[in-house]
């Protein structure tokens, strides 16, 4: 996400590199880039010449240690001044009560159903809530579908009255029906529409003073940008929503609205949607992603995602397996599905910092069915005693696996190389030993 913003930015401290000090010209020529890349990037002219005067205002008169260059020190300050566009703080969703009730509002066709539903399964499986979803879009069957099989996929019941065209008595109905089945959290999909009318706003502020809900929030498409915080400040004058949610932050987006939104409207973003799956939902913070805005990566956010599938009984006997030097190609194969639990490897390696200013590195998302179809044409044995395999049982996995012999050498070797490096990170006495080597091999050169 924000490729081309990072890419900008990055441009625009370049001008700032090999200088000594920073200057009022030197920084008003990489501000004035900023700027051109803020409003590239679809914010708001206003505050886009208000975020580059405050960044200006604490750049001009400090003083740049030695050990920080000048370009280094104006990233820390736009870094600072980016988090506190974006809200300063995370802010958490509010869902406690006898239920809690969450009333999302939005246009159509911005991703409410979908966000509903992953909403939905956040709150189940990393809260341990037991969440409603509840339909009230009395306009379209084709939306009452859509959360049914929503619902279905993550295991969540869904509550639904059609020919029922009285919104409000739907999410009545449906509040009485979750205190009656133990649910403890409602989520309400409402209607929308493809431009905001005078119906839909009367509509969903009956069923907010109706239900008083523990969290109002505005679901948007981020790739509208502009008009997406012009269309919340419409929702927000009327309905005075509790939060944001941005969704399709993985599509041709250029930002506008992450870095505009908090500004316009005084409320926090909540959760970003990064894809259709509903496991592709994060929860917002504006440090870390300003720090992915400006290339830093965000290690945080990818420590927590390999906790998500960390299993620590689990992690024991594999440290065990290596030790006593067992790792086989199951447990290869293992840890492949434990790494595609955590998400899209485009989005993981923008996590990493710097990854991000690789542009013209090709991600393949398939990269690893390849690895899996060659270890899973291993016969039982040959994954457990990977030595076996000898040229005649690699044309075999080869032609299974439809791979070529080349490659089915290569992951083996890669193999090998990973299973010794692996016993060695394992083994302090061998890795002391191994670094005090390498000390003397560098006193030598």
């Amino acid at each position: 996400m924000f490729e081309q913003l990072t890419d900008k930015f990055d441009r625009a401290f370049k001008i700032l590199k090999g200088q000594g000090k920073i200057t009022e010209i030197n920084v008003a020529e990489t501000l004035k880039e900023v700027r051109r890349a803020l409003l590239d990037a679809d914010v708001n002219f206003k505050t886009a010449k208000e975020f580059t005067e405050r960044v200006k205002e604490k750049a001009l008169g400090q003083n740049v240690l030695t050990a920080v260059s000048p370009g280094q020190l104006l990233v820390k300050i736009t870094h600072d001044e980016l988090k506190d566009l974006m809200g300063g703080e995370h802010s958490d969703i509010q869902y406690q009560g006898n239920p809690g009730v969450i009333l999302m509002s939005g246009l159509q066709g911005s991703g409410k159903t979908t966000f509903s539903g992953k909403l939905a399964n956040y709150l189940k499986t990393k809260k341990g809530k037991n969440p409603l979803l509840v339909a009230c879009d009395i306009y379209r069957p084709a939306a009452i579908d859509q959360l049914h099989v929503v619902g279905e996929g993550i295991g969540v019941e869904v509550f639904s009255d059609r020919g029922n065209n009285n919104a409000v008595d739907i999410a009545e109905k449906a509040i009485a029906y979750a205190k009656q089945k133990g649910f403890n959290v409602v989520i309400v999909d409402t209607a929308g529409r493809l431009a905001v009318d005078e119906e839909m706003m009367q509509e969903i502020e009956r069923v907010k003073a109706a239900l008083k809900p523990t969290e109002t929030l505005f679901v948007v498409d981020s790739m509208t940008g502009q008009d997406a915080v012009n269309t919340a400040k419409t929702f927000h004058d009327r309905l005075a929503f509790d939060g944001v949610v941005l969704t399709k932050l993985d599509g041709d987006t250029r930002g506008g609205a992450a870095l505009s939104i908090r500004a316009e409207v005084s409320k926090p973003i909540k959760f970003i949607g990064t894809g259709e799956k509903m496991d592709a939902l994060d929860v917002f913070y504006p440090e870390r992603m300003a720090s992915r805005i400006l290339g830093m990566g965000d290690v945080v956010s990818l420590v927590e995602r390999a906790q998500e599938q960390f299993d620590e009984e689990q992690a024991k006997k594999l440290e065990k397996r290596i030790k006593k030097d067992q790792f086989d190609f199951n447990d290869f194969l293992e840890q492949i599905g434990q790494i595609k639990k955590m998400g899209s490897m485009k989005d993981l390696l923008g996590m990493v910092p710097g990854m991000s200013k690789l542009k013209d590195v090709d991600i393949n998302e398939d990269a690893f069915k390849h690895i899996e179809a060659i270890i899973q044409s291993m016969t039982p044995i040959e994954r457990q005693q990977p030595g076996l395999i000898n040229p005649s049982r690699k044309t075999r996995i080869a032609k299974g696996s439809g791979r070529s012999i080349d490659e089915v050498n290569k992951l083996i070797k890669q193999f090998d190389q990973m299973k010794t490096m692996m016993k060695m990170m394992t083994n302090k006495t061998q890795m002391a030993q191994m670094m005090k080597q390498m000390g003397g091999m560098r006193g030598k050169m």
